[in-house]
């Protein structure tokens, strides 16, 4: 069940950056809100952080056993570990953010997702 709900944060999470990347006034969400509309230079971190979603919801649906493992089963236990350390230290940096839209918005999917991924890799 987490593996379902997480992809759901995922999907909405690409989304908005997908529509970021497409030049629409919504950077206040990410990166700290720093950019309303994010520069043509600044996009390719955008696409890195889609892929790195992508590979988030592969490992949990593998670690959920929902699809074939690419990885052994401790090794994906283990990058799941990795991955709701990295949410949760995320969730901090959301929560610390100067933009109210990130802290808002961002904050609470952020907890989510990692919260998904510790039941996920502890249970």
């Amino acid at each position: 069940m987490p593996a379902i709900l997480v992809s759901i944060v995922f999907l909405f999470l690409i989304v908005l950056s997908i529509l970021i990347m497409c030049g629409l006034p919504l950077g206040e969400f990410t990166m700290g809100g720093a950019y309303k509309v994010f520069p043509k230079k600044m996009r390719i971190v955008l696409i890195i952080q889609v892929v790195l979603q992508l590979f988030f919801a592969i490992i949990i649906f593998q670690q959920e056993n929902m699809i074939p493992l690419w990885f052994s089963k401790k090794t994906t236990r283990i990058i799941c570990i990795v991955i709701a350390t990295y949410l949760s230290l995320n969730t901090l940096m959301n929560l610390s953010s100067k933009s109210k839209k990130e802290k808002c918005v961002m904050t609470p999917l952020s907890a989510f997702a990692a919260i998904c991924f510790w039941i996920a890799a502890l249970f």
